[in-house]
């Protein structure tokens, strides 16, 4: 099939088990040539608050912690008193009151910060509403997350999911933080060129830090798929319409997006870090799954969901 859309890339498209479409495209590094190729990883950007989600549920089927603990528990330092109200279920559905990248342009995407000055410059802002009283996409909640798992956890955060998250689900390809070093790495490209990579240890922690293979990213739809990983409660709760975004029947769960795509019901989520776009999709009513991830800036996600009507 075509996909004039993807110049670089993997898609990938099951219903049920069978695999529909697979198609790898375009230079994964365009400064020596090397080719996309099933084994390519590419950054998945806001799709990894998936995995920030479902670490924080696995610590509270634990004991360890619980999404109704209030967020200044797992911070160092003193948070200001206008997070007093603010819980992990807020930060989990968008709902706490802190804003998006765009609302702290201070702080530089590409880093490096050291991690308790970016707690600072999210602090400084004051909450956009009180929280659950609104819905605001909100990558620095994310990060908090990622810092809470880590306390919590007492371990790195990009331990936490390699052992406890990618290990058990059989994701070889997947990891957390920066790629130095690492083989089989796509270069993000705008424009037709190479642009640099946005800084993943610090400052996307848990909002856009992981890296991941199609294949990979199409086992982990597995976990609200087939309830791989989680107790049944906490699938649930993942793929539940917490908080309605302000479109039309759409909500938000914990790190999911749930509501119609391509007018069937789905859960899904896009990434867009510099030089990346990401998208993966279930949709239960026909069992099928959409991944894409893609090493240039210029795709339109809603050309994406094209390839559901296509097949």
């Amino acid at each position: 099939m075509s996909t004039p859309f993807l110049e670089r890339g993997v898609l990938l498209l099951a219903r049920g088990d069978e695999l529909l479409v697979d198609r790898a495209v375009g230079a994964a590094d365009e400064t020596s040539g090397r080719p996309c190729t099933a084994a390519t990883r590419f950054q998945i950007a806001s799709i990894s608050k998936q995995m920030a989600a479902v670490a924080v549920l696995l610590l509270a089927e634990r004991g360890v912690l619980r999404l109704t603990d209030p967020v200044t528990r797992w911070l160092p330092g003193t948070p200001p008193p206008e997070w007093s109200g603010m819980t992990l279920h807020h930060l989990l559905t968008h709902t706490s009151g802190l804003g998006h990248w765009e609302e702290y342009p201070a702080i530089d995407l590409h880093g490096p910060a050291e991690p308790d000055e970016l707690l600072d410059r999210f602090a400084a802002l004051p909450p956009l509403f009180p929280p659950g009283s609104g819905w605001h996409y909100s990558s620095p909640g994310y990060v908090l997350l990622a810092r809470t798992v880590e306390r919590a956890a007492d371990r790195p955060y990009a331990a936490f999911l390699a052992e406890e998250v990618f290990a058990p689900l059989g994701m070889t390809g997947s990891f957390a933080g920066a790629g130095d070093g690492r083989p089989d790495l796509a270069v993000g490209h705008e424009g037709g060129r190479p642009v640099p990579s946005w800084d993943l240890a610090t400052v996307s922690m848990g909002a856009g830090d992981v890296w991941c293979t199609a294949a990979d990213l199409m086992t982990w739809l597995d976990v609200p798929r087939r309830g791989r990983l989680l107790a049944p409660a906490s699938v649930t709760a993942l793929t539940a319409p917490h908080a309605p975004t302000g479109r039309p029947d759409e909500a938000y769960g914990y790190g999911f997006f749930v509501g119609p795509l391509a007018g069937r019901r789905a859960v899904h989520h896009s990434g867009d870090n510099g030089g990346y776009k990401a998208f993966a999709a279930w949709l239960p009513g026909s069992d099928e799954r959409l991944v894409l991830l893609a090493n240039q800036a210029e795709v339109n996600p809603a050309a994406v969901t094209s390839v559901l009507d296509a097949v």
